[in-house]
């Protein structure tokens, strides 16, 4: 179990700065090859669903998913935030924003199935 923890920290971990990344970078991504967007989405996918089998106990279900709510939510105000347009800061966070909602996602609805799992047996 422990070594499960472990490898759902560093997915974690992983998955957030790929979600930084690909956020701030998005648009020089795109200009380098048309499959690397996608492949690094595709990680953060797979590293969402890591987490979400590996990193969220019973206990912790519930405050994972309002703070998974949180971001997601806060991910609908990406194109408010591209107005933002000093320095191009507006399109970058709105970028990292969206990418962490890719991310959290698939942990999000691991962890509500599991919830869901967990309420019905009982």
């Amino acid at each position: 179990m422990a070594e499960g923890k472990r490898v759902g920290e560093w997915a974690f971990i992983v998955g957030i700065f790929i979600a930084i990344i690909i956020g701030l970078f998005s648009g020089n991504l795109r200009g380098v090859s048309p499959n690397i967007e996608g492949g690094l989405v595709l990680l953060l996918v797979i590293a969402g669903l890591v987490v979400g089998f590996l990193n969220v106990t019973d206990k912790e279900s519930t405050a994972f998913l309002v703070a998974t709510a949180a971001l997601l939510i806060t991910g609908t105000a990406e194109n408010q935030l591209k107005l933002i347009s000093f320095m191009g800061i507006g399109d970058a966070f709105a970028g990292v924003v969206k990418q962490i909602g890719v991310f959290v996602a698939p942990a999000a609805i691991i962890v509500a199935l599991k919830s869901l799992h967990s309420l019905a047996k009982d």
